[in-house]
């Protein structure tokens, strides 16, 4: 599968709509109680990059993205503005964060997740797309540092600890992510609503599983 690791630009993505969705097997029986099931364990997010009211030059930025992937062929990076950090928004990324492993005492390789907690029973969420320079891992309370203590691969979300720690130990991070993503059209239609301002109605996008 094409990924282009670009991230959509930040700016258009702002003020766009959607978010996670999630698909669900309804069964209603003789009895009238329910059977649900779902066949994904992972959400799959949805969102519209249409512009309104925007500059030319926004207009042509967008054009010149989905070209660059030829439609639907290639997938990309984007900032959800509602989701991107490891943390509440109003805070930055710090390495206690997420606990995102206890250690076995022979693995050393351990998946960024973020753990969404409503109730008992909580959901995690492998993070693919951390952003580069914004990762920071924690062992036991202590920061680690990259390139001292491991190394980290921004294009599948996998840390990789130079020393293997030790059975029961937590592994955090902290982190900033994008999501991967394709655009679900091949076609873009805009409407030039004067010499310098246009409108691109709709721009679909939806998560890929990478």
């Amino acid at each position: 599968m094409a990924f282009d690791e670009i991230r959509f630009p930040a700016s258009l993505s702002f003020g766009s709509v959607g978010g996670p969705e999630r698909r669900t097997e309804v069964v209603t029986l003789a009895n009238g109680f329910e059977e649900r099931n779902t066949p994904w364990a992972h959400s799959r997010r949805r969102y519209d990059a249409g512009l309104g009211m925007r500059s030319l030059d926004d207009v042509e930025q967008l054009l010149a993205f989905f070209e660059a992937r030829r439609g639907q062929l290639s997938g990309f990076r984007w900032k959800d503005w509602s989701d991107y950090k490891s943390c509440p928004a109003s805070r930055d990324p710090d390495f206690a964060d997420q606990v995102i492993a206890v250690a076995d005492g022979v693995g050393a390789e351990f998946q960024l997740v973020k753990t969404y907690e409503a109730g008992a029973n909580p959901y995690v969420r492998p993070i693919r797309k951390p952003v580069q320079g914004t990762v920071t891992l924690g062992l036991e309370g202590d920061l680690l540092r990259k390139g001292v203590h491991f190394d980290l691969d921004v294009t599948t979300g996998l840390v990789t600890l130079y020393e293997v720690p030790p059975e029961g130990a937590q592994i955090t991070a902290g982190f900033e992510f994008d999501v991967p993503v394709r655009f679900d059209t091949d076609l873009i239609q805009v409407s030039v609503a004067s010499f310098r301002a246009g409108t691109v109605p709709n721009v679909p996008v939806v998560e890929v599983r990478i």
